[in-house]
């Protein structure tokens, strides 16, 4: 039977173990506030700078200035500038639980802490979701919390309501709230899939973050104007991952064989 308690447990024993390490503290702390601050400090400079109010739009994919709609050129050139940075927020969910979780079964073959968990009455079902727990929330909740403190600071760089409206909206909101944690759950089962099958944290997380390619791939489609992201796109993105997600939950109760790691670790 599945039991919240032992998920709980996992959750706590992870924690007291991976906060430990400097590299995950690093990941977790600093990437999320560098990823925060370098928007707002480009977005200030943009907005107190009189020389780029006087800018042109060459640079904006034609594409993209015909979604603004009736908005003054200079609105649209900041909402193309801040669909970048969303792709910042949208890198958080999966570089911080791939730290978490790839040190999370690597560590412990070095260890050897995890073949005692394993003796225990505790499902496989228990430990995987304490271990992707583990992981998941500590990044949902410093990506949630470092768009709120963007969204907070925003109006103090000088953007235009068009442009902070634009930002509090829909597209954002959803590619927050609702993309974040399915790419961060998609992360940890994926980090956990090459941390079962690598004996070092370093490579297991130098392997999962291809993860971050497509993102990247997203970024340069932006630029080109390939790729426009808006509320349907997102929600595609949605219903793509909420389906991957479900696949790879459940390939890895099948994959993850217990009686091997009893048997055959060293």
């Amino acid at each position: 039977m599945f039991k919240l308690s032992r998920v709980k447990t996992i959750i706590d024993k992870e924690w007291a173990e991976v906060f430990k390490n400097r590299v995950v503290l690093f990941t977790i702390v600093l990437m999320p506030v560098i990823f925060t601050l370098m928007p707002l400090g480009l977005l200030y400079f943009f907005g107190h700078n009189a020389a780029m109010q006087g800018g042109d739009s060459a640079d904006v994919p034609a594409q993209f200035m015909m979604t603004c709609g009736s908005l003054p050129m200079m609105d649209c050139v900041q909402i193309f500038m801040v669909n970048e940075f969303m792709l910042l927020y949208l890198m958080m969910p999966i570089m911080i639980p791939i730290a978490i979780a790839a040190y999370s079964i690597v560590g412990e073959k070095t260890t050897h802490s995890l073949e005692p968990l394993l003796a225990t009455p505790i499902t496989t079902e228990e430990l995987l979701a304490g271990k992707g727990l583990s992981a998941v929330i500590p990044a949902v909740i410093a990506t949630w919390g470092c768009f709120i403190f963007f969204l907070l600071v925003v109006p103090l760089t000088g953007v235009s309501k068009d442009v902070m409206s634009y930002i509090a909206g829909p597209t954002w909101l959803l590619a927050i709230f609702l993309v974040g944690p399915l790419m961060a759950i998609m992360a940890v089962i994926f980090a956990i899939f090459i941390s079962s099958r690598t004996a070092d944290p370093r490579v297991a997380e130098q392997i999962s973050a291809v993860l971050i390619l497509p993102v990247m791939l997203v970024l340069f489609g932006q630029l080109a104007g390939i790729i426009i992201l808006n509320v349907q796109l997102i929600l595609i993105t949605a219903a793509v991952l909420v389906l991957v997600d479900i696949a790879m939950i459940r390939l890895a109760a099948r994959l993850f064989r217990r009686e091997t790691i009893l048997t055959g670790w060293k």
